[in-house]
């Protein structure tokens, strides 16, 4: 593989366009405050400006609901955010508030809660403050309340406290923000599901009922039919123009047969064609097939689109790896990317694990331009086809795996490492070092007793945060080594 970074193709592959999580919003404070103090409502109502401000910037669709002042109103607000159907709503504790106000509000809406209080500036000014200077400061003041009130009505609790300016602060809301995304997109993703599980791998098979009852998914069941007759209708036009666009994107190694080649750029807008017209979020496959029959020559011409679809957002990965792909489709919607990834091997005196994955590959984690190559009998595969192999940049990493425990609940694995320069097979497959800081056999140890299976999304930058907020509002476990 060449030396030089990896080129920007993202104008190649424009992103798929998905809903925006929806954010509601409401600020609030007592209303008996406000004949006594004149100045304070405007001042929190200026606050609560700036709030919504922020949060407009933010790659979301808020609704704001305005300010509310007793409980009446807080009622009101429920109903109006329950019609929105948020995937988050914030409750901006301005001062205190009685806990009756915003209680409606999480009950009526049915929806996950994110509790926030940023008083005005990092301190109060003592020898100046009056009473009323001071109410503005102490929006922390009812966040216990709140709290023990919804432990009491069965209701996740989450908060951020701060101040208004506070670039930590938002920091660790934007970490919900970006748990919205996933609920978001796990709520409304339509999963295809193509082939049959691979033979002998337990641990992937997956009840198809538990993503729509946990997280709102649709699961389509797809035929390998479904994919051969739209490769069929696939023009030599359109083969050319997709043999082209791959030539942009990766650096073809010599031991790519042309009509592999062909034949894989084929397949590639027949997957497109496939998942528009399913409009599909994500894809999980394998096909075994026997002697080169027409089902085995398209699960061995799938890497090449499979490839170009992760890169595009679209997570599509093989052996049937479900629970995987919704992994993947967590982590790429927080914009960290995330390829396919399982333990290839221990490097104990460079204190690594070594891991990666033949098949379809995140281009967006590649250190170097991606390489194409011909497939010989690499990973038990039968020997035809190209396959997408790639470094994986070195840096901060996290792994996102969904594990499915004995009483069929789901939960989030997931591990921050970094990735480490140094040797790579080279055998078609996307591969990394990484460090986790600690011996890697008792890392491994650690990490296959959480539950998780042997497959997982390996994601650019620590963001187990993310993730661990993520699993709060899905209302599902979460774990981490």
């Amino acid at each position: 593989m060449t030396d030089a970074p990896a080129r920007d193709v993202s104008g190649l592959l424009p992103p798929k366009a998905r809903r925006k999580p929806r954010i509601g919003l409401v600020a609030g404070g007592l209303g008996t405050y406000w004949p006594q103090f004149p100045d304070l409502l405007p001042q929190l109502q200026e606050s609560a400006r700036y709030v919504s401000e922020r949060f407009r910037g933010m790659d979301a669709e808020v609704t704001d609901v305005g300010f509310i002042s007793d409980a009446q109103e807080g009622a009101a607000a429920g109903e109006r955010l329950r019609q929105a159907d948020c995937d988050l709503i914030v409750l901006f504790l301005t001062t205190y508030l009685t806990s009756s106000m915003v209680l409606p509000i999480a009950q009526r809406a049915n929806t996950p809660v994110l509790v926030i209080d940023l008083q005005p500036t990092e301190k109060m000014d003592h020898a100046s403050f009056d009473t009323g200077a001071w109410l503005a400061y102490c929006g922390q003041c009812p966040v216990p309340e709140v709290g023990n009130v919804f432990r009491r009505a069965g209701i996740p609790f989450r908060s951020v406290s701060g101040w208004l300016r506070q670039e930590s602060a938002w920091q660790r809301i934007e970490r919900w923000i970006n748990a919205a995304h996933v609920r978001a997109a796990l709520r409304h993703a339509r999963h295809g599901l193509m082939g049959h599980v691979y033979p002998g791998m337990l641990d992937v098979s997956t009840d198809l009922t538990l993503l729509p009852v946990t997280f709102g998914s649709h699961v389509e069941v797809l035929e390998f039919d479904d994919l051969r007759v739209r490769v069929e209708q696939v023009t030599d036009a359109e083969t050319n123009e997709r043999m082209s666009l791959a030539r942009e994107i990766f650096t073809l190694d010599d031991t790519v047969n042309d009509e592999d080649f062909a034949w894989g750029a084929r397949v590639s807008v027949g997957l497109d064609r496939l998942v528009e017209d399913f409009d599909l979020d994500s894809l999980a496959y394998y096909h075994r097939g026997l002697d080169g029959e027409q089902h085995e020559r398209l699960g061995a011409g799938m890497i090449l689109g499979a490839s170009l679809l992760t890169a595009r957002g679209i997570p599509a990965t093989g052996e049937y790896e479900l629970r995987t792909t919704v992994a993947q489709l967590a982590t790429q919607v927080v914009g960290a990317g995330g390829s396919f990834c399982e333990i290839q091997a221990l490097n104990f005196e460079d204190g690594v694990v070594e891991m990666g994955h033949d098949g379809p590959a995140h281009l967006a984690v590649s250190a170097r331009d991606p390489l194409l190559r011909g497939l010989g009998v690499y990973h038990g595969k039968r020997g035809w086809g190209v396959s997408v192999e790639f470094d994986v940049q070195p840096g901060p990493v996290t792994l996102l795996g969904l594990g499915q425990d004995r009483d069929g609940g789901l939960a989030f694995v997931a591990s921050e490492g970094t990735v480490v320069p140094g040797p790579l097979l080279a055998i078609g497959n996307t591969t990394s070092r990484v460090d986790f800081g600690r011996d890697p056999g008792e890392w491994v140890d650690e990490w296959s007793a959480t539950g998780i299976g042997h497959h997982w999304s390996l994601s650019v930058g620590h963001r187990a945060g993310d993730y661990r907020a993520a699993a709060s509002l899905l209302c599902i476990d979460y774990r981490e080594v």
